[in-house]
C-alpha cells in the first residue's frame, strides 16, 4: 500500500472582525495557490453577495493548501453568534484551531463561545493575537485574559499549553516574539499601507505554518478499517445536487461505491455515492477515491442531512449526532396582502414560499420552520435578528414577495415549570460622556450589570445579561445614543427566569388614510409632528405607516393631499418649501422599529412598514375587542 497523504485540518475561529477571513487570504496567497499575475479580491473565501457587503462571513467554508509535502484543509468560520450552528457543526471535523484575538479588544463573547465548542471537543487550540499594529494594542494584558478564559472554560493542562504567535493577518505576518516587529514601518511611508497578504518588510506567514505541523501530528493511517464519514455541511449543484462534506474519519470513500447511511432516526439505509471531490486551493476537485483524514464533498445521496453517518455497506457504524443549539427568536412568515403585492416579486404564493423555506433548510440546521393555523402563514425559528434577516435579504433579492412580523422570543419551562426567557451576553465599549445613559437604557430593559471598567482611550467597558426581549429594537437606538461611538457585542448566555415587562416603543406611528403619490405641500404640514420615512412621489396605500409619530399613540394622515388650486398665487411662494429627508430602514431596521400590530413588506424593490390591519375601522374594532377582553 502507498503511503498515505500527511493531512492535518484546521478551523479558524474568532469574534466577528477579528480577521479571520483576511488570515486565510494570507494562507492562500503564501502557499502559492494564485498566479503571480491573478487578480486576487479581499476575503477571497467570502463570496457571497451578502457576505462581501456587509462584510461578515455567514457560512463556514473549506479550501486547502500544501506546506512541506503536509495538505492542511483550513475551514473558514463565521464570527457573528447568529452563525454559530456553523461553527459547531464543523468541529468534528478538524485536528487543531487557530483562535484569533484582537490585541487591543481582548476576548469578546463570541470568542468564549467557539473556544468552548473546541474545548470540549478535545481540540488543542493554537492562540494568534491579531492587529498588533494597532496604536492601542495591549499584548501582554490580551494573552493574560486568554489564559484566564482558557481557565474558566476548564481547559485541562494540554489544552492550556498553546502555543502563542503574534502578527497582523491583513499583511500576511506571523511571528513567535512581537518585539521582532518592533522597527517595522507600519505607516507604508506615511500613507495608509495597502492590504499585502504576501508578506511585508520581510516578514511572512510561515511561522504559522511551521507552528501548525510542529503542534498537530498528522492523521493516523485508519485506510484498512471500514468506512466511516459524518456529514458536517452541505452544499447544492446545479448540475449534480445535494453534496455532502465532511471528514472521513475511518477507511476510503470511492466513487460510484455502494454504502449504508446511518440516518438520524435510527435507521439505516442502502446506497450509492455518485461523485467525490477533495479541496485543492480554492477549487473542489472530483477524484476516484479519497482517503481517511481528508475533508472531502459527496454527490448521489439527494436527501443526505447534517449529522448523518456514511458507512461501509456491510460495517454500519453510525456516529454521535450533532447536537446544534436551540433557536431563540421567532417570527412569522407570510403571504404579502398589501394593495402592491405582486406588481414586482416572481414568487408570491404561499406554494413558493414553504418551497423556499424546505430548500433552506436542507443547509441551514439553525433554521426551524412550523406550519400554523393559516395556509398563508408560517412559523419561523432562528438564532437571532441577523440569522433570520440574511434569510429575508436573500428570498428577497431571488425574487420573492413576503410580509413578516415582529420577532418574539423563544420561552421555555425549567424543571419546576416556572417560564424562563433567554438572556444574552452584553460587551459594551462606549465614549465615557454617553455611559449614564446606556446604563439608563439598560436598566429599563431588565439588564443586569456584570463589570464596569474604564479604558485608557476615554472610553468605558461595560458587561451586562440582558434578556433577549429587551434588545429587540435597542441597537439602532444605541447608535443614536452614541452618535455612533460605541460597539455592542452579543451572544447568547442561557435560559434564566422571566424578568417581566418591559416598556415596547413609545412613539406611535402615521398611517397613510388612501393609496396615491406622496406630495411635498402633504408632507410640509406632516413633517412638523412626524419623522417622515417617506419622500414626494413615493406611492403609498392605505394602513401603511409614513413615518413616526413625535407622540404616544398612532395618527392617521394624508401624505397624497395636493394643494387646493386657486387663481390666486403668491410668487414662489411653492419654491419656498423645505422639507426633511425621511428615514430610510434597513431590513434589520424595520425588523426592529416594528410593534406588535405591524409588519415588514419585502419585495424585490422595496421595504414597506404596515399595519396588520389596513383599514382603520377594522383596528378600531380590534382595539375595542382587546379592551373588552
Amino acid at each position: 500500500m502507498t503511503e498515505q497523504q500527511k493531512i492535518i485540518n484546521i478551523a479558524v475561529i474568532a469574534h466577528v472582525d477579528a480577521g479571520k477571513s483576511t488570515l486565510v487570504d494570507a494562507f492562500l496567497k503564501q502557499s502559492g495557490v494564485f498566479r503571480d499575475n491573478e487578480e486576487v479580491a479581499d476575503c477571497v473565501m467570502d463570496s457571497d453577495a451578502i457576505e462581501r457587503e456587509r462584510g461578515i462571513t455567514i457560512y463556514s467554508k473549506n479550501c486547502a493548501i500544501m506546506h512541506n509535502g503536509v495538505k492542511i484543509n483550513i475551514v473558514d468560520t463565521p464570527g457573528h453568534a447568529d452563525f454559530s450552528s456553523e461553527v459547531e457543526r464543523i468541529m468534528k471535523t478538524v485536528d487543531t484551531v487557530i483562535l484569533l484575538v484582537d490585541s487591543s479588544e481582548g476576548p469578546m463573547p463570541q470568542t468564549r463561545f467557539v473556544l468552548s465548542k473546541a474545548l470540549e471537543q478535545g481540540l488543542n487550540p493554537i492562540l494568534f493575537i491579531n492587529k498588533i499594529d494597532k496604536k492601542d494594542a495591549r499584548i501582554d494584558e490580551v494573552v493574560d485574559e486568554v489564559y484566564e478564559l482558557f481557565m474558566d472554560l476548564d481547559a485541562n493542562d494540554e489544552q492550556l499549553d498553546f502555543p502563542i504567535l503574534y502578527g497582523v493577518a491583513r499583511q500576511g505576518i506571523a511571528v513567535t516574539d512581537p518585539h521582532e516587529l518592533d522597527g517595522v514601518d507600519w505607516t507604508g511611508g506615511g500613507e495608509k499601507l495597502k492590504h499585502t497578504p504576501e508578506g511585508y518588510a520581510g516578514f511572512d506567514i510561515k511561522p504559522l505554518f511551521d507552528t501548525i505541523i510542529e503542534h498537530c501530528e498528522p492523521y493516523p493511517d485508519l485506510r484498512d478499517e471500514p468506512l466511516q464519514f459524518q456529514v458536517s455541511n452541505l452544499a447544492y449543484d446545479d448540475y449534480i445536487g445535494r453534496l455532502g462534506i465532511g471528514r472521513v474519519t475511518k477507511g476510503t470513500i470511492s466513487e460510484g461505491e455502494q454504502i449504508t447511511v446511518a440516518r438520524d432516526n435510527g435507521q439505516v439505509e442502502n446506497a450509492k455515492i455518485g461523485q467525490v471531490f477533495i479541496y485543492r486551493g480554492l477549487s473542489r476537485v472530483p477524484v476516484k477515491t479519497a482517503e481517511c483524514g481528508d475533508i472531502v464533498a459527496v454527490s448521489g445521496i439527494s436527501d443526505i442531512t447534517i449529522g448523518e453517518t456514511i458507512c461501509d455497506k456491510d460495517h454500519p457504524d453510525p456516529m454521535e449526532m450533532i447536537q446544534i443549539e436551540p433557536p431563540t427568536l421567532t417570527m412569522n412568515f407570510m403571504v404579502n396582502t398589501s394593495p402592491f403585492a405582486g406588481k414586482v416579486g416572481k414568487f408570491v404564493t404561499s406554494r413558493h414560499i414553504r418551497e423556499r423555506l424546505a430548500k433552506e433548510l436542507e443547509v441551514n440546521v439553525g433554521l426551524k420552520v412550523e406550519e400554523t393555523d393559516s395556509t398563508d402563514t408560517f412559523k419561523v425559528s432562528g438564532r437571532g435578528e441577523l440569522h433570520l434577516s440574511i434569510l429575508i435579504e436573500n428570498m428577497r433579492r431571488e425574487g420573492y414577495e413576503l410580509a413578516v412580523s415582529k420577532p418574539e422570543v423563544i420561552y421555555s419551562r425549567d424543571e419546576s415549570g416556572a417560564k424562563t426567557e433567554p438572556v444574552e451576553e452584553v460587551i459594551i465599549s462606549v465614549p465615557d460622556q454617553y455611559c449614564g445613559t446606556i446604563i439608563s437604557e439598560l436598566n429599563q430593559r431588565k439588564g443586569m450589570m456584570l463589570h464596569m471598567a474604564s479604558e485608557n482611550n476615554g472610553y468605558s467597558r461595560l458587561e451586562y445579561h440582558v434578556p433577549t426581549r429587551g434588545l429587540l429594537g435597542y441597537r439602532s437606538q444605541f447608535i443614536n445614543d452614541t452618535h455612533g461611538e460605541g460597539t455592542m457585542e452579543t451572544r447568547f448566555f442561557d435560559y434564566e427566569p422571566y424578568k417581566g415587562e418591559i416598556p415596547g416603543r413609545g412613539n406611535g406611528v402615521a398611517i397613510a388614510i388612501e393609496e396615491g403619490s406622496c406630495t411635498p405641500y402633504a408632507i410640509f404640514n406632516i413633517q412638523e409632528r412626524v419623522q417622515m420615512f417617506v419622500e414626494p412621489g413615493t406611492r403609498v396605500y392605505e394602513g401603511m405607516i409614513v413615518g413616526m409619530n413625535s407622540r404616544e399613540g398612532d395618527m392617521e394622515v394624508n401624505p397624497c393631499k395636493a394643494k387646493r388650486v386657486s387663481n390666486q398665487r403668491a410668487a414662489g411662494s411653492d419654491d419656498t418649501i423645505k422639507l426633511t429627508p425621511p428615514r430610510v430602514f434597513s431590513l434589520e431596521e424595520a425588523l426592529e422599529f416594528i410593534a406588535d400590530d405591524e409588519l415588514v413588506e419585502v419585495t424585490p424593490d422595496d421595504i414597506r412598514l404596515r399595519k396588520k390591519l389596513l383599514h382603520e375601522l377594522d383596528r378600531r374594532r380590534a382595539g375595542r375587542w382587546e379592551d373588552r377582553s
